[in-house]
This record gives structure tokens, sequence and C-alpha cells, in this order.
């Protein structure tokens, strides 16, 4: 589940799901990943010389970036701020929201509108800095946006607005 990392991420809201899903990330990696990663370092390291020993270097390289990925999720966890729903979003596109838009060829999309950390892995996931998210943010139903592609301007009607309210 080795996820990339988004340094360039200009909004630093998660959804509340999302950041559970980045702490247990983190927590497997820490406790699970990483002792057997550092277990596989030391089996390697006492077989004697480390410079030819290519279990070695291949667990420690594999060590380094999952050091790297400990210290990333614990910064970006720590930036974040999680948006719980709010029934005062009802009826209106927001962070959080599961939005259907239709184009005018009849074109059908539905997406979930979260944090840059969330989209990957998710393509029914768009991140709240994307063209189309943002000119869905605050449209109501029946309403049009008009998202800045690469090939134009192409006109979208939003159809339905739902929030799921996160269970823990």
């Amino acid at each position: 589940m080795n996820k990339p990392s988004s340094p360039h991420a200009k909004t630093a809201l998660i959804t509340p799901e999302g950041m559970q899903m980045l702490k247990d990330e983190l927590e497997h990696i820490w406790r699970n990943k990483r002792p057997e990663i550092t277990k596989k370092v030391s089996w390697a390291a006492s077989l004697g010389d480390r410079s030819e020993n290519a279990d070695y270097q291949y667990n420690k390289k594999l060590l380094r970036g999952t050091d790297r990925r400990i210290r990333y999720l614990t910064k970006r966890i720590e930036a974040l701020r999680a948006v719980p729903y709010s029934p005062e979003q009802e009826g209106k596109v927001y962070f959080g929201a599961w939005v259907t838009i239709e184009s005018e060829q009849g074109e059908e999309q539905q997406f979930r509108v979260v944090g840059p950390d969330e989209i990957y892995d998710r393509s029914d996931y768009i991140s709240v800095d994307s063209p189309m998210a943002r000119a869905l943010l605050s449209k109501a139903i029946d309403e049009e946006a008009i998202v800045q592609a690469p090939g134009g301007n192409v006109l979208w009607f939003v159809t339905s607005i739902r929030y799921e309210p996160y269970k823990s």
C-alpha cells in the first residue's frame, strides 16, 4: 500500500476516513513492515561481507524507503486537518461530497471531492484542488459548472449531491 507522496499538495484537508487510512498505513508500516525488514537486514548482515551481499543491500535500501514513508506520513498527518461532515453542507457541493454530473452530450460521471492525499488507488475520488472540483464547489443540483479542460471549456450539470457521515 505504498502510495506516492504529495509534496506539492496545495490543500491540507482530508476526510476523517482518509485521515484514518493514513494513520492505519503508518501503524502498519511501523508495527509490521519495518520490524520485518529490520530482521532481514540483521540476518543478511550476520552473513559477513556486506559489500557483496545482495540481500543486505536490497533490504537496507528497502528500510531507507520505509523510513522515508514513515517520516512523510508522520509530518503529513500533523499538517492535515480532517473535515467532518456537517448538515449545513447538504444541497451544495463541498469537501467530502459525492457528486454526479452530466455533460451536454449525456456523459455521466460520479466521484467524491476529497483531499489530494486520498486520490491514490481510487478512480472515483478527485482532489479538491483539481479544475473539476474547483468548478463544482458551492454548486447545487441543476446548476451548471464550466470546467477548464486541456481541449477547452466543458459544460457539466450537477445531477446529484450526497454526503455520507463518517462512522468510525
